[in-house]
């Protein structure tokens, strides 16, 4: 009789998401891993894709397991796996690789040319089990719990992924603004303050998020009122900061952003929603640089939780039991989430 596992699918677009019954996945090919799910972080992006926005990019077959912020403990292994044992406990790298293409041979596994992205455009981790592979799993330091750290997968991954570009370039004369210090931005503060010498100023609109920022490494703080760009400039004689990473790219936050960013500083955009407008001659004159972030690398988030296992990053979240997936996506969708919300089967 074949095992079965509780799993929550995204059954149409602009439709609740459903609970059913899978059958537990097994290794089909020696490089497999089946990993029991200890957490599985609730992502905006799993609100986007119920939206449709990601039906075409995705190409995904419904009905399909969403979830895409994984860790556990192994719970079945190909032949071929050898790193990672039985009840070992691991976190996922959002992606599924190959290992074998110019990109995954450069250590950029990211732009891989066939990978599989669960949760994304196949199974995910909104359940008992996931099928992943061997390139995917890191162990976890005895330290660190499944459920405290899934959000490390993705989100942590995406924000320690801009900080550790942005850190290539300052110095200790130099100020990095992080724009938003919310689920990534949190996160990306914590991983600036470990890797960068850098005058570090958050601003968010959010008084208490202008708070958690000064308590876990910002050394400036400003709320969004309306005059954030100048008491930007202020801070920074004029001139504005060598960097600016963007963790909300929206709202007008890019406008600002660029504004923000002294000339031939480098301006990176991390969330996403709008566009960013900005005239040929303006770039050119003032020699900024725009530059777009996606998730990490597996390299990055072997960093990362070395980072975790030390306690210099720490994620703020919220559990929810994975019966109740609605309440974590109402609660995400209506502001209601401190951190990041886990859902933990």
């Amino acid at each position: 009789m074949t095992e079965t596992m509780r799993a929550v699918q995204v059954v149409g677009y602009h439709q609740p998401l459903e609970m059913t019954e899978l059958p537990v996945p097994v290794p089909e090919n020696p490089w497999d891993v089946v990993v029991k799910i200890g957490g599985a972080g609730v992502c905006r992006t799993d609100l986007h894709i119920l939206e449709g926005q990601w039906q075409e990019k995705s190409g995904v077959t419904l009905p399909y397991t969403i979830g895409h912020e994984n860790a556990g403990w192994v719970a079945a292994v190909g032949s071929a796996v050898t790193h990672v044992a039985e009840g070992d406990p691991v976190i996922l790298h959002p992606l599924a690789t190959c290992g074998l293409c110019r990109a995954c041979r450069s250590g950029d596994d990211v732009h891989c040319e066939t990978s599989l992205f669960p949760g994304i455009d196949t199974h995910g981790g909104y359940a008992e089990y996931l099928r992943t592979s061997a390139r995917s799993v890191v162990k976890l330091d005895a330290s660190l719990e499944p459920a405290a750290v899934a959000a490390l997968a993705d989100a942590g991954l995406t924000a320690y992924h801009a900080a550790a570009k942005a850190a290539r370039r300052l110095t200790p004369r130099d100020t990095c603004v992080v724009i938003g210090a919310g689920g990534l931005g949190h996160i990306g503060i914590q991983a600036l303050k470990a890797l960068s010498p850098a005058r570090l100023v958050v601003v968010d609109r959010n008084a208490d998020a202008v708070k958690l920022a000064l308590s876990i490494g910002a050394d400036e703080a400003v709320v969004a009122e309306g005059k954030q760009v100048d008491e930007v400039l202020d801070l920074t004689g004029g001139a504005g900061a060598e960097v600016v990473v963007d963790f909300v790219g929206e709202n007008g936050s890019t406008s600002e952003g660029l504004a923000m960013t002294r000339q031939a500083g480098d301006y990176h955009v991390v969330g996403y929603g709008e566009n960013v407008d900005v005239p040929t001659i303006d770039l050119i004159s003032a020699e900024k640089n725009v530059i777009g972030n996606l998730v990490g690398t597996y390299n990055d988030l072997c960093d990362l939780m070395a980072l975790a296992a030390r306690g210099a990053v720490t994620l703020h979240t919220q559990t929810y039991a994975l019966d109740d997936f609605q309440t974590a996506l109402d609660d995400l969708d209506g502001g209601r989430v401190r951190g990041r919300a886990i859902l933990v089967p």
